[in-house]
């Protein structure tokens, strides 16, 4: 009897401890905005033209929490035959980080895809994905007028906020 007991707490114990271990279930949202945020994640997109069609940019900015999302990482995907390209390795958050992509990479893996990693997480526990540059991005004739725009669009998509 008091190795029944004994055996019941312990499954118990286990059964609670493996509950706490779970990681929560990964949260998707598709970006459909050239510029969003909620408490905490920020992003904005923009175009910095270039001389030639192969010099044009794709800019994301990104501003996140590093108390909430410790690392970030991107990918580029092909929605229909599924390959996909790293756009950046999973990175510790400096806070504030800008993609910089060809836009030709977006013909071939239009799909793009922002994981955010919780702090001491193996899986990232926000995914926010586009397929393919949000229609309303502006273009600028310059790095540092794209720059500029992302910023102030940021600033006003953080206004925006519930």
């Amino acid at each position: 009897m008091f190795r029944r007991r004994v055996f019941c707490l312990a499954a118990l114990l286990a059964a609670a401890g493996g509950a706490a271990a779970q990681t929560p279930p990964l949260r998707e949202l598709h970006g459909a905005l050239d510029a969003w945020a909620e408490p905490g994640l920020a992003l904005a997109w923009a175009i910095a033209r270039g001389k030639r069609e192969d010099d044009t940019q794709v800019l994301i900015r990104i501003e996140a929490d590093p108390q909430r999302h410790a690392r970030i990482a991107a990918q580029g995907r092909d929605p229909f035959g599924g390959a996909a390209v790293e756009l950046l390795a999973p990175t510790a958050n400096p806070g504030v980080l800008t993609l910089r992509l060809p836009r030709k990479q977006f013909s071939e893996h239009p799909r793009t895809e922002l994981r955010f990693y919780a702090p001491g997480a193996n899986e990232a526990a926000v995914l926010v994905y586009y397929l393919g540059v949000p229609d309303t991005t502006p273009e600028s004739a310059s790095d540092g007028e794209a720059t500029q725009d992302l910023k102030e669009r940021l600033s006003r998509a953080r206004q925006r906020m519930p």
